[in-house]
């Protein structure tokens, strides 16, 4: 197997993975969404609010505020099922958990840049603005949240990724035995093909891009020819990793290869006669 990166930057990974299968692509996938731990705000507990917005409902819009979470950040925390405190009483412990903090006095937009760690500084929201309530004249706001690590197989918004997909590689072949159809590019919906009229021919320019749609193929069996053929690569696949920022992909995909490893250990364990 050999993968190679295409695109990469902060929140977004976009690479190719030859010479694989769909079920390991697909585990990698699963994984990735459902059992990369990841920091969000669990427990809330509201002193005050005086705003016109349900307590149920600010705690819902706090939960999936997304919270810094690499790994230089929760280093040292642990999931709450690994903890040996009390957590199923919501209580703060320093060892799984983080506390914010939210006092704020009306008229104003609270944002979550409002939301204050009351210990580790590198744990906040990620993005500043992130509109959480508005407080009118002399209203007040005053809670203390609790995040703790989990997996998207338990809520949302433990989910790291907010797209994580694959598809196969794309095969793009032309009929040479049949006439040019310069429609097919024409038609084409993102711009993968290029009709070379001077040279008498279709260019492929961005064949990554192709979605399998195949209006190139309707379009040249409509003018009663085979022209152009679309398929693709059966074990080579185009992957795409995009996060909420709150871990970076590479990361998220790491960790994940750690996890498929970690299972694949036990399956052997388990098949080998262990417990």
């Amino acid at each position: 197997m050999k993968i190679d990166v295409k695109e990469q930057d902060e929140n977004s990974m976009t690479f190719i993975v030859y010479d694989a299968e769909v079920p390991f692509v697909n585990a990698i996938r699963r994984i990735a969404m459902m059992k990369v731990p990841k920091l969000a705000i669990e427990d809330v507990f509201i002193v005050k609010n005086d705003s016109a917005m349900f307590d149920e409902v600010l705690a819902h819009r706090l939960g999936l505020t997304p919270l810094v979470s690499d790994a230089a950040s929760i280093e040292g925390l642990v999931l709450p099922e690994d903890c040996d405190c009390d957590s199923e009483k919501g209580e703060y412990c320093p060892r799984c958990s983080v506390s914010f903090s939210l006092r704020e006095k009306g008229p104003k937009t609270v944002y979550s840049e409002d939301l204050k760690s009351c210990g580790d500084s590198k744990i906040k929201p990620v993005y500043d603005t992130i509109p959480l309530l508005k407080l009118k004249e002399d209203q007040e706001v005053d809670l203390e949240a609790v995040a703790k690590l989990g997996i998207g197989k338990d809520h949302a918004k433990w989910v790291p990724t907010t797209v994580c997909a694959y598809k196969q590689y794309p095969d793009i072949t032309f009929n040479e035995d049949e006439e040019v159809i310069y429609a097919v590019a024409d038609n084409c919906p993102r711009g993968v093909l290029a009709a070379d009229k001077d040279e008498g021919r279709i260019d492929i320019v961005d064949i990554e891009n192709c979605s399998l749609c195949k209006t190139c193929v309707r379009t040249a069996k409509a003018a009663d020819s085979k022209f152009i053929n679309v398929g693709y690569r059966e074990n080579d696949f185009i992957f795409k990793i995009e996060t909420d920022g709150s871990m970076p992909p590479k990361e998220v995909l790491l960790k994940a290869c750690d996890v498929l490893d970690s299972k694949a250990d036990e399956f052997i364990t388990f098949s080998e006669g262990g417990s």
